[in-house]
């Protein structure tokens, strides 16, 4: 009997293993997790309700979500993509809500019902499911077997592996020593600290879509939209998270200390808005500037730039100075502020880094180093942004793997 031992017990560990085991009945499975329960990320992410994958059917557009796996998840998600994991979710009596930005959860609105239905279909399938079971050691015999040593001393023999440890270093480790060369890993997914005045006692403020740029070198920048919010540590919300993403590398390279440019009413530019604000000050000379705004920002923060162009709260738009329109014309389309670190995004724990992909076929998720060994979900150097796309790539790579990896046993 050929046997597979799968190490990691999260979402690309568990549906790899299920889709090997379903594909083919006579493969022996064995799964093993380091932790004392499965599918930990899948309980806590999306808040608790888990967050499955996302409503985009058309494979091109899902890559552009991808900083790291765009290319190579191209002709992957052409042979399994959101659809087909709806469908499989379906068969198994699971239904999935879509909310207005894409996001797509169980209608329980529970991830248990996610990890109850994996561990469920896993049981079924006959897979062995063991916990507590930290691999220490990984190497391949004189008859091309992989011998697994657990850190109890337990030795398991596997004529596959499929490893799916997400951003663990074990997993890494592994691959390194059975060959592979190891993107370093960096985190991806986090909001951005910045202390500043102009940002002071605006936590809550959301603005329905911004700006926001970094400059990757001199001639280069980096810029990704979408709405953005002002936290009590800086900023947040998805054009922060995107560019965080995007540009994970570029931060990581700046010890996350780097200007950040912020446009936060994105339909104007400085002259647009200039002419703006000169019709809006003609039509309405003696109401307060304090109190009227010419563009549709929130109101706290139109005045947090207002104080910061020294006008006065009793000041009309009569007596707006060229000095104080320049420095709002600023604030509003080309605003200036320092990042000083990363923060968290509660919702995510995502890294860029990993597996390197070209080490790896994705038609089968085969190591092209070590024959019969595969990888699937985060261990690999792929990473998307925030909306179930990181689920829906570990979906993706294990649906792959497994099946791969049934039809070569």
């Amino acid at each position: 009997m050929t046997k597979l031992i799968v190490i990691g017990g999260g979402a690309a560990g568990f549906f790899g293993a299920i889709a090997a085991a379903r594909s083919n009945p006579k493969l022996q499975v064995i799964l093993l997790e380091a932790g004392k329960e499965f599918l930990g990320k899948v309980r806590i992410s999306g808040g608790g309700r888990c967050n499955v994958t996302h409503h985009c059917f058309d494979p091109v557009e899902l890559t552009k979500a991808y900083p790291r796996g765009h290319r190579e998840l191209r002709g992957a998600f052409s042979k399994f993509q959101p659809k087909d994991m709806i469908a499989w979710l379906n068969i198994e009596g699971i239904k999935l809500k879509t909310e207005a930005d894409g996001r797509m959860f169980p209608t329980t609105d529970n991830s248990a019902t996610i990890v109850n239905c994996l561990q469920q279909a896993a049981i079924n399938a006959g897979i062995q499911l063991r916990t507590s079971s930290p691999v220490k050691s990984i190497v391949k015999n004189d008859v091309d077997q992989f011998v697994i040593t657990t850190k109890n001393e337990e030795e398991l023999l596997g004529d596959r592996l499929l490893i799916t440890t997400g951003s663990h270093p074990s997993g890494h480790r592994f691959a390194k020593t059975l060959g592979h060369k190891i993107i370093e890993p960096k985190p991806s997914l986090f909001t951005f600290q910045i202390k500043d005045e102009r940002l002071k006692d605006l936590a809550g403020v959301s603005v329905p879509e911004a700006i926001a740029t970094i400059k990757r070198d001199k001639k280069k920048k980096l810029e990704q939209s979408g709405a953005l919010l002002v936290t009590h540590w800086g900023l947040s919300g998805p054009a922060v998270l995107k560019l965080s993403a995007w540009g994970a590398r570029i931060l990581a390279e700046h010890q996350y200390k780097i200007p950040l440019k912020v446009n936060f009413s994105p339909t104007e530019n400085p002259e647009t808005l200039r002419q703006q604000i000169q019709k809006f000050k003609a039509q309405n000379p003696k109401k307060k500037i304090h109190t009227f705004s010419p563009i549709d920002i929130p109101k706290r923060l139109w005045q947090s730039f207002v104080k910061y162009a020294a006008i006065a709260p009793d000041q009309n738009w009569a007596d707006l100075s060229k000095k104080q329109l320049n420095i709002i014309i600023q604030e509003v389309t080309q605003g200036q502020y320092q990042i000083q670190g990363k923060g968290i995004f509660k919702d995510e724990f995502v890294t860029c880094g990993g597996v390197k992909l070209k080490e790896v076929n994705f038609k089968t998720m085969e190591s092209r180093i070590c024959p019969n060994l595969y990888f699937a979900g985060e261990v690999l150097d792929i990473d998307g942004v925030t909306g179930g796309f990181n689920f829906q790539s570990a979906w993706t790579t294990s649906w792959l793997a497994g099946q791969a990896i049934a039809a070569a046993s």
